[in-house]
């Protein structure tokens, strides 16, 4: 997740063609309330982890302030 640079710059290739694809979400607290912090951030970046071992994604980037979260990933095909 954090921390590791090269694990998300590999190029895709198929037979006719090359892509690399990222994602950048961002997803607000309903009202924008500050609610992200302490227990919370951890639960979001197990939860990011554990989502990570189970699907074909890389989250390259997880970034959180008290009110938003800014998620940078790239999903495998």
């Amino acid at each position: 997740m954090d921390g590791e640079k090269d694990k998300g710059n590999k190029v895709k290739k198929g037979y006719h063609c090359a892509w690399q694809i990222h994602y950048h979400i961002v997803f607000p607290v309903k009202y924008r309330k500050a609610l992200l912090e302490g227990d919370v951030v951890r639960i979001i970046r197990e939860t990011a982890k554990g989502i990570e071992e189970r699907y074909a994604i890389e989250f390259e980037a997880i970034g959180m302030d008290k009110d938003h979260i800014h998620i940078f990933m790239q999903c495998s095909s």
